[in-house]
């Protein structure tokens, strides 16, 4: 019989599903204070959704699960973050509750400065909970990536993160990104023991040096990792100063098309259930940040872990995984928004295969990630 062959489930299984509110976004058409600003174009932002975006444009099998209004706004997400190639099919609307926007300002989120404002208080993603989620769509993936900001958007949300990274046999590798965001949380004093309580059951986990000081009163990255013992693997981030990656050896995640089993966790031996804590000592690795000409200094974080978990699934070693998430967030940082496309697979490749002298001496601009753009050295 003629006819295209059926796809195997190694060829359609989903490699990461991303769990998270995204939001319409409005970007200031010049710096400036909110109320000054004259104009704003319009454009989409999500941690989670962010991820997923990043590592289908790198060539994976991405999927957002969410809930968005049964409005414009919703409309208009679904469609942006589908145009990356993200599985939006678990995406529920909500028709009474509206789709989350926010404006913000064009500086740094650090600064003094910089200003956000939130529509988000019960828009139709902070209704998730353990009732109304596809959990099927949830659990497919070989890696479920979650974060610190779902936990802040409703008691409900809550749950369902306590649900999702409980620990029993099958589930995925549980990715966390810390996101300690106080303005979020409607009781800012529970916030650090709820994201360091989630942290500690997940598999692999991102977290800022700046925001772990901030969150647990916590200083440098080995006591960061004192207060995480639990994650295989601990990825801090020191901004201009690079990531540091605390690791213990596991087994590799499963392969394409296999429902993920009690031996998939990287936390633990074949035995051991995901989050728990491993005998043996870590390995810990420097990764040197990248001198980049910043545009705008926004959604690193979200492209660095895209990075990190793109390389993770390649298999590749801890080394390149966070140099991957640095160029990653890289390309971000070269842009005006939250989203760009990656370099190429193969030209990262290269880079990421550089010695520590040339690694060091890469600088990235504008427009770096272009096939036919020089990258600087100095």
């Amino acid at each position: 019989m003629s006819g295209t062959p059926a796809r195997t489930d190694a060829e359609t299984a989903t490699d990461v599903v991303c769990l998270g509110e995204s939001m319409v976004t409005f970007l200031p058409s010049r710096p400036g204070r909110l109320a000054d600003v004259p104009s704003f174009g319009r454009g989409i932002g999500g941690a989670e959704s962010n991820v997923a975006c990043a590592l289908a444009a790198a060539g994976h099998r991405a999927a957002w699960v969410s809930r968005v209004g049964a409005d414009g706004f919703g409309d208009h997400l679904v469609d942006a973050i589908s145009a990356y190639g993200v599985d939006t099919s678990a995406v529920r609307r909500d028709p009474a509750r509206p789709t989350g926007i926010y404006f913000r300002t064009a500086t740094d989120r650090g600064t003094d400065i910089h200003e956000v404002a939130y529509y988000r208080a019960g828009s139709a993603a902070s209704a998730m909970s353990p009732a109304n989620v596809p959990y099927e769509a949830l659990l497919t993936g070989r890696v479920l990536h979650l974060s610190g900001i779902t936990a802040a958007l409703s008691a409900d949300c809550l749950a369902l993160l306590h649900e999702l990274t409980a620990p029993r046999p099958g589930r995925p590798l549980v990715s966390f990104d810390v996101n300690h965001r106080p303005g979020l949380w409607r009781d800012a004093d529970a916030s650090p023991g709820v994201l360091l309580d989630l942290a500690r059951r997940a598999d692999l986990v991102f977290v800022g040096e700046d925001e772990a000081e901030e969150a647990w009163g916590v200083k440098g990255a080995a006591a960061i990792r004192e207060a995480l013992p639990e994650p295989a693997v601990l990825v801090v981030k020191r901004g201009a100063e690079g990531a540091t990656v605390f690791s213990r050896p596991a087994p590799p995640l499963p392969e394409p098309g296999l429902r993920p089993g009690p031996r998939s966790s990287i936390a633990g031996g074949a035995d051991s259930q995901p989050g728990a804590v491993t005998a043996g000592p870590d390995t810990v690795t420097d990764v040197p940040a990248l001198r980049v000409d910043v545009v705008a200094p926004v959604g690193a974080g979200d492209a660095f872990a895209a990075g990190f978990l793109s390389a993770t699934l390649r298999g590749l070693p801890v080394r390149d995984r966070a140099r991957h998430g640095h160029l990653m967030a890289a390309a971000v940082l070269t842009v005006p928004g939250d989203l760009t496309d990656p370099p190429a697979r193969d030209r990262a490749d290269r880079l990421v295969a550089l010695d520590d002298t040339d690694w060091g001496r890469l600088r990235l601009g504008p427009g770096w990630t272009g096939d036919d753009t020089e990258v600087h050295t100095t």
